[in-house]
């Protein structure tokens, strides 16, 4: 009997630490990321900022997260998950409460900097090579499935509460909404996701043990480790597929301002849309990580490419005039999923590929590294095409050039399919 409680009580404990991975994984990003794409046209209105404007300021946040990358993943294979995790989120609630004091462009400029520390530095690393250690050697895509569905359904879960919020704040005639109602709105907003991300700074602190990371077989010189995770061909291919996906998942920022431009939506409407669509990535991503584990990751994600290459090239031609919002909505829908489903199994490929485990943390450091760069340019370069064509013309350029990195992105699977060093299902 004590043998059988045993085993109950690790089995919860290993959903425990999940579920904190998952929650903790979603809220670190919240305050930075979730405010802009689930209620961009009222963020944008209420800081004064035009796309360019804003893209640039998250080109700030991208900078210094790309800076933190690589040592990042040097000291997640030397520290506890538990004290970097915890450290990370405190820190970030705290930009969150500045925040609420409406700073103008360069006081969100650097704030977007400092997020780009705290958010990184000591968090995404970790947090990867815990996922890595919770999935074990069978159980990969299961893991890094669950962790990027669950990261969705609490997006989708806090979107719909401040979804609520926003609606309570503002006027029950939205065509008299005011600036005033929008400020007020967007700090309530803001403080929801303060207090989560403080919430999960706490589950973290309380239930990760502190032993999650096993860095008995770590180097005692790091650049042994970053020599081998640099000379790793595998490891550079992995990151093109990163920044191909991750593209596609900035890419889904814009949808909401899409919805008020070119759909006819208001803002409240828009938000709701979004907030709708986020319930597809639990779905997407678990789906995709269970049929990792029965085929394999390369083999999702070249499926997932093909979609998306598919379904950006019908967005840039269909125009909603001509009275085919069905197939819009459709191919709108197979984004979100083909995104959800790439992010929720690229990190699978660490297994796949042969990564050994004791460098994981350098290796999603440097995976990372180039594979997040699109939060230096993307926003950047879509807040320009968007700007320059206003209207249905703008976002027709937008989905060509997504379309085309998605064709990367499918050109670097491929290539990573021949490699000898990738396990075959």
């Amino acid at each position: 009997m004590e043998v059988q409680n045993h085993k109950t009580q690790s089995r919860t404990s290993k959903w425990l630490v999940i579920f904190s991975l998952v929650f903790a994984g979603e809220m670190i990003f919240s305050l930075p990321f979730h405010v802009a794409r689930f209620f961009r046209p009222t963020l944008l209105s209420a800081f004064n900022l035009t796309n360019s404007n804003f893209g640039d300021i998250l080109s700030v946040y991208g900078i210094m997260a790309m800076l933190a990358y690589f040592p990042g993943g040097i000291i997640a294979d030397r520290f506890s998950a538990r004290k970097l995790m915890s450290a990370s989120l405190f820190a970030t609630a705290l930009g969150g409460v500045y925040m609420t004091f409406m700073p103008h462009h360069l006081g969100l400029g650097i704030l977007y900097g400092y997020w780009g520390i705290t958010t990184i530095f000591l968090f995404w690393a970790a947090m990867i090579k815990a996922t890595r250690e919770w999935g074990g050697k069978l159980n990969q895509g299961k893991a890094f499935g669950i962790l990027d569905g669950g990261r969705g359904l609490a997006a989708a879960t806090i979107a719909t509460i401040a979804v609520f919020i926003l609606s309570r704040v503002f006027p029950d005639d939205i065509n008299s909404l005011s600036d005033h109602d929008r400020i007020a709105a967007l700090k309530s907003v803001i403080w929801l996701y303060v207090f989560m991300t403080s919430v999960a700074g706490l589950f973290v602190w309380f239930i990760i043990p502190e032993n999650t990371q096993n860095n008995k077989t770590k180097y005692a010189n790091p650049l042994n480790g970053m020599r081998e995770v640099i000379h790793n061909r595998n490891v550079w291919l992995q990151a093109i597929i990163v920044v191909s996906a991750y593209c596609g998942y900035k890419g889904l920022d814009y949808y909401s301002l899409y919805a008020v431009d070119v759909l006819g939506m208001n803002e409240l409407e828009a938000a709701r849309f979004m907030s709708i669509t986020a319930y597809l990535r639990p779905v997407s991503a678990v789906t995709a990580g269970f049929i990792v584990d029965r085929l394999s990751a390369k083999k999702v994600i070249i499926v997932s490419f093909i979609l998306l290459i598919i379904s950006y090239t019908i967005l840039s031609i269909l125009n909603p005039e001509s009275n085919i919002a069905n197939i819009i909505f459709t191919n709108i829908i197979i984004t979100f999923m083909g995104v959800y489903a790439l992010r929720g199994v690229y990190f699978a490929l660490i297994q796949e590929t042969k990564i050994p485990a004791r460098i994981t943390g350098t290796a999603v450091g440097l995976i990372s590294l180039i594979g997040y760069t699109p939060d230096v340019f993307f926003n950047s370069i879509a807040g320009r095409i968007l700007d320059g064509n206003p209207g249905f013309t703008g976002y027709q350029n937008y989905f060509i050039m997504l379309a085309g990195i998605s064709i990367l992105g499918l050109l670097a699977t491929f290539a990573l399919a021949t490699s000898k060093k990738v396990i075959d299902k």
